[in-house]
């Protein structure tokens, strides 16, 4: 499995028989560039402007965009459980989409906006991810220590941060991923990765956490 970091809580999950599954695509509003992305499966936690735009990614993919249980493609099973944008049960900022795609042995969990702690259904639906990918900006969504919280609570072995301030988007209310990384030994981090390449059969050789270029 190929594990890209478009820009903000956008991903490309590519799997080794050439399935392409992107997580919340991002509009022009962002500030990143616009990467027109092939995919096959999109996977939608919510629709605000920064996590829909369905319309930049080439291809026709099924689009995901309800809670519930989908193979979309033979090898392929995906598990979206709805979550909150705030703490607030959503009276804030609604709702988002937790998403576990189960595929070549491995577990991939997305957590899209999420806004405060996971309850004991959601845990337990997506414990154990082999690879999570997790807001850790504040403001709009969980914060750093909330993230790292989160990440011990699903007993996550690879942790990709995601949605937090860059030089794409300096006006935004969110930090930067550094105060999440201080969280962890800079022995386990890397921070530099052009894409991640993850079997079942060599996740003990990667780093506890894995930020890419953007």
């Amino acid at each position: 499995m190929l594990i890209k970091h478009i820009g903000h809580a956008e991903f490309l999950v590519e799997t080794e028989s050439g399935v392409r599954i992107v997580t919340d695509p991002y509009d022009a509003g962002c500030g990143y560039p616009l990467r027109k992305v092939t995919a096959d499966v999109a996977l939608i936690s919510h629709h605000h402007h920064d996590h829909d735009a369905v319309e930049n990614l080439k291809g026709k993919p099924r689009i995901i965009d309800n809670a519930g249980v989908f193979t979309p493609e033979p090898d392929v099973k995906i598990t979206a459980v709805r979550g909150f944008h705030d703490d607030a049960e959503g009276a804030k900022r609604g709702e988002t989409l937790l998403f576990l795609i189960e595929t070549e042995g491995l577990r991939i969990v997305h957590l899209g906006d999420l806004g405060c702690r996971l309850d004991g259904e959601q845990t337990e639906i997506l414990k154990s991810p082999d690879v999570l990918m997790i807001p850790v900006g504040g403001f709009y969504t969980i914060d750093a220590q909330q993230a790292r919280d989160t990440a011990v609570q699903l007993g996550a072995r690879i942790i990709l941060p995601m949605h937090y301030r860059t030089g794409y988007n300096n006006d935004w209310p969110i930090a930067d991923q550094e105060a999440f990384l201080s969280l962890y030994d800079p022995a386990e981090t890397c921070r530099e990765a052009e894409a991640l390449r993850v079997t079942v059969g060599d996740l003990e050789c990667h780093p506890q956490i894995v930020v890419f270029k953007q």
